[in-house]
């Protein structure tokens, strides 16, 4: 695929012309654009470069009292960053994925809080062939480490990619098993690994090795740009790829409080199959999964287990382990803004007083979008668009499940 700084990029209906290319970049990584207002944006204004141009008004009406708090006006990345991003790319040997490419992962592409945009190096062909993540503990024991790389390399020999994290511990043993995995559909490298940072940095440094086998044999991925070095914030938002690029999600070893079972509570959440493999109850690393188990995960005690699940995975979860409270919205239209045709209706009850309204109904703990449209009396449509506003104003901040929160 070509870079967005060259020609259009075109393939299987897919084409993307430079400018475009140039733009989405630009709004993906300017002030308080995250994946859905990036994604509603686009429904709104049609492309990119309209949505940027939008951009400093609908900061405007998000924050009315700018002026007063002698904020400046909003203003999206400067160009010369992006074009800076897209020659790092370059040089590191990777190259854009973009949402509506061919090359876009297929699952992950269904979420509404996908990435608009993921940054890779080596075979993308590998997210098309219903992928399986495993995950688990950093500091996991010998026995559950030699069952992940097992596993992992009996769903590759299988033709069942593996995607994990590459952490320490089971992340790392699963991508090694899979590396070393010889079957009929891949040869090797059956293996995708997500990272917080960005596609130059290695992280954690004792795995660059592997990280560099990977994105020559497998598939490396990120969203962040190129030099950004990983923190703790980075990794929920990595964790969301990995759970919604899989059919499957399989917690090897993980204590009640592991970031692994964040991954397979998002899973549940995405209606993804959720597997955890069962510990003893002497072992706190095991405890989180003897939970999982308990609260509705398939027990599994073998790649056979996973590969009869995800062979017949058509898209309904068997499992039912999910965050019940906070499930994301299924069928509520405030992931789309009115098209052109009904911007009128919008228009009549938005504005300043609508985004008012709104934030005064926000806290700072997270509530679902279909419960503000209830309580605000607005459309969904209505609704959304002041989000977006009152979100580029700097006034409120998204969170997963579809939900927001105000800043305080």
């Amino acid at each position: 695929m070509s870079e967005p700084g060259d020609e259009a990029q075109s393939g299987a209906g897919f084409t993307l012309t430079r400018e475009e290319g140039l733009a989405r970049i630009r709004l993906i990584r300017s002030p308080n654009i995250g994946p859905v207002t990036f994604g509603q944006l686009l429904r709104r204004f049609g492309d990119a470069r309209r949505a940027l141009d939008a951009l400093p008004d609908l900061a405007a009406r998000g924050d009315g009292r700018s002026s007063a708090k002698g904020r400046k006006p909003y203003r999206a990345i400067d160009i010369g960053v992006v074009e800076a991003e897209i020659k790092a790319v370059r040089a590191a040997g990777a190259r854009y994925i973009f949402h509506d490419s061919p090359d876009y992962p297929p699952l992950l592409r269904q979420l509404d809080s996908a990435p608009p945009l993921l940054i890779a190096r080596g075979r993308a062909d590998l997210s098309r062939a219903a992928p399986v993540a495993m995950v688990g503990a950093r500091n996991a024991s010998a026995g559950a480490m030699r069952l992940a790389r097992e596993m992992a390399g009996a769903l590759a020999e299988a033709g069942y990619p593996v995607v994990s994290g590459l952490a320490r511990g089971i992340d790392a043993a699963a991508h090694q098993g899979a590396l070393a995995g010889r079957g009929e559909t891949y040869t090797s490298g059956c293996t995708i690994a997500v990272i917080g940072g960005g596609i130059d940095v290695a992280y954690p440094p004792e795995h660059a090795a592997l990280q560099s086998r990977i994105a020559e044999e497998g598939l490396l991925l990120t969203e962040a740009p190129p030099g950004v070095e990983p923190t703790q914030r980075h990794f929920p938002a990595r964790n969301r790829i990995i759970a919604g690029i899989a059919a499957g999600t399989v917690v090897v070893e993980a204590a009640f409080k592991s970031g692994s079972l964040i991954t397979a509570r998002l899973a549940g959440d995405y209606g993804r199959e959720v597997m955890a493999v069962p510990g003893s109850p002497l072992d706190p690393r095991s405890h989180g999964c003897n939970e999982m188990i308990r609260e509705g995960a398939i027990l599994i005690q073998r790649a056979e287990d996973i590969i009869e699940l995800i062979a017949s995975f058509d898209g309904l979860s068997r499992s039912h382990f999910h965050e019940e409270d906070h499930a994301p919205l299924d069928g509520f239209g405030g992931d789309r803004l009115p098209e052109a045709d009904e911007a009128g209706d919008e228009a009549e009850e938005g504005g300043a007083d609508a985004n008012d309204r709104i934030a005064a109904l926000l806290g700072p703990a997270p509530v679902g979008v279909d419960e503000i449209v209830r309580q605000s009396g607005l459309s969904a449509g209505g609704v959304q668009m002041a989000l977006i506003e009152l979100e580029l104003g700097g006034v409120i901040q998204r969170h997963a499940g579809g939900r927001v929160s105000r800043i305080v």
